[in-house]
Parts: C-alpha cells; structure tokens; sequence
C-alpha cells in the first residue's frame, strides 16, 4: 500500500509541475484538471491527480506532527 503525501506546486513550465514536498522537490506531469501554482496535490506515477484542499493539508500535518513523524 502507498500513501500519497499532499504536495505544494510552486511552479508550473508548460505542463510540468514542480512540486515542494518540504524535504525535497519532484515534477509531476499535468494531464488533465486545471491545477495553479500554490495548490496543494496528490501525485501519482509522476501525474498530478487530484487538488488537496488546504484545511486537509493542515489536518494531515497536524497528525504527523502529533505521532512524532
């Protein structure tokens, strides 16, 4: 089983994304959506799928912060 962590795109050249993870940046291909710069996003097999939004972003640090992840 994977788990997709929720991801910031900080910018956008065509339709490529690059994506800030907060320990290390990844680009991920934009195929379908319309996704902007500052989303937050779940990527899949280097794709964008999905915008996150940010009250669920915030919920998700907040349970990794409290598990001591």
């Amino acid at each position: 089983m994977c788990l997709a962590i929720p991801g910031k795109i900080i910018s956008i050249k065509e339709n490529i994304a690059t994506i800030d993870y907060g320990s290390e940046k990844r680009e991920a291909m934009i195929v379908l959506g319309n996704f902007n710069k500052d989303d937050y996003v779940i990527v899949q097999g280097k794709i964008v799928i999905e915008k996150v939004p940010f009250k669920q972003v915030e919920a998700w640090l907040n349970l990794l912060k409290e598990n001591g992840s």
